[in-house]
């Protein structure tokens, strides 16, 4: 039986294969049961910015309110969005990891994109 890891994994390496196909950057996108990452990853493999929820930037944009874990991933979108501009990156793919578009990959989707973050 193959376990629900490993369906995931397979949907990433698909979407993976057509982005280097594509040879644009990725905004790859990972979410644990508690936390939730992003990566911008050049076409080399290279990553030019992160950030993720336990980032000290992060929970400055939060301030010390406990938030749910959707307007963690908007707080973490728009975070990424401003190191992809300092870093003159306007147009990414989208990586997903595999998981569904929606809840927290969607909301940091959203927000990433309007904070200026074209894809």
């Amino acid at each position: 039986m193959i376990s629900k890891i490993d369906k995931r994994k397979r949907r990433a390496k698909k979407a993976r294969a057509k982005i280097k196909e594509l040879e644009a950057h990725r905004l790859c996108v990972h979410r644990s049961s508690n936390h939730i990452y992003a990566q911008i990853i050049a076409p080399d493999d290279q990553t030019v910015a992160a950030t993720s929820s336990l980032d000290p930037a992060v929970k400055k944009i939060l301030g010390d309110k406990t938030k749910g874990k959707i307007e963690v991933a908007k707080a973490v979108g728009k975070e990424i969005a401003e190191k992809a501009k300092k870093a003159k990156i306007n147009k990414v793919a989208f990586d997903r990891s595999g998981f569904l578009y929606h809840g927290r990959v969607k909301a940091l989707a959203e927000s990433a994109r309007e904070n200026g973050l074209d894809f």
